[in-house]
């Protein structure tokens, strides 16, 4: 397998580690990215991948939360430039498409782009789609939505950055005044920061848990400070950093950004109290713009080059 540049470079951006380390792993694993980025962690080279990996498209976020605040929906569109993402009619549009999510029965993109589209049932929207494109001069995508419907609470949103995060997150609660909206919009803002990925402990699935024990036990022994150490200990050391680890990703034992000597979970049981009544986090989405997602990089003296040319 022929490493390249190119594969150096991306698997540096991805673990923070040094190139000839990238270079070493990717060898290793015969230029398998996935298991490049395992065989840095293991060697205790790299941090954890990023959730979603390097952020390079361009396009914004956007939300829609019915008055109630029982129906919501969170929508990302792509663009190929920054430029467009900052037209107000590509903002306009976008605010559309969240519209349009916060109404679909649709499961899936396929379903959301056949249906009617809310503002002209002459089209579907894809086809409205298509029509923004010809209008704007610039490809689009809408990349994802997902709909919340609450039926024991109340969904807040909150965007970030000009539509460069976006989150959705549902209490559930029989109250609903301004001391839990606040408590709603603390705990967006939180998740836009901090970037959970589940809300509790439990949320976590087994294989998750499993497979990070795999690679933190791999990084513990493969420290050779540890060598002498009995396995007793190393068995301790290990469920420390597990522990250590799930804090960080899951969002109620996240330290509050607000107030450091709460968790998130120890806020919520604050609000409670509060208002008299119980109150919980009971999920949350997050979208930030291009997750995961490569922009095209070309030279721009080729580009005009090319442009001439023509």
């Amino acid at each position: 397998m022929n490493i390249t540049a190119g594969m150096v470079k991306e698997l540096r951006e991805k673990t923070g580690a040094g190139m000839m380390d990238c270079k070493k792993a990717l060898s290793a694993t015969e230029g398998d990215m996935d298991k490049a980025v395992e065989f840095l962690r293991e060697k205790g080279l790299a941090a954890a991948e990023k959730k979603a990996g390097r952020i390079a498209a361009e396009g914004i976020v956007d939300t829609h939360v019915s008055e109630d605040g029982k129906v919501a929906s969170i929508v990302e569109v792509n663009s190929e430039t920054d430029f467009v993402a900052k037209n107000d009619k590509f903002k306009d549009y976008v605010a559309a498409v969240a519209n349009q999510a916060a109404k679909t029965n649709a499961s899936n993109m396929d379903d959301f782009l056949a249906e009617p589209w809310a503002l002209d049932t002459s089209l579907t929207v894809k086809e409205q789609l298509a029509s923004m494109i010809s209008i704007i001069g610039e490809n689009m995508n809408i990349r994802r939505f997902e709909k919340i419907v609450s039926e024991n609470g109340f969904v807040t949103s909150y965007i970030h950055g000009g539509g460069r995060i976006g989150i959705l997150v549902e209490l559930e609660t029989s109250v609903c005044n301004d001391v839990t909206k606040e408590a709603a919009k603390n705990v967006a803002m939180q998740i836009a920061a901090m970037s959970p990925q589940y809300v509790s402990a439990e949320d976590v699935p087994d294989e998750f848990i499993n497979h990070e024990r795999e690679i933190l036990l791999a990084q513990i022994k493969n420290d050779p400070s540890n060598s002498k150490k009995p396995e007793n200990i190393l068995e301790k050391m290990l469920e420390g950093r597990l522990k250590k680890q799930l804090k960080e990703i899951c969002l109620l034992d996240q330290v509050y950004v607000k107030d450091g000597d709460f968790t998130v979970g120890k806020y919520i049981e604050s609000v409670s109290k509060e208002v008299g009544s119980p109150v919980a986090v009971k999920r949350f989405v997050r979208f930030e713009t291009g997750e995961g997602l490569e922009k095209k990089e070309e030279n721009f003296a080729e580009e005009v080059a090319k442009q001439m040319g023509n």
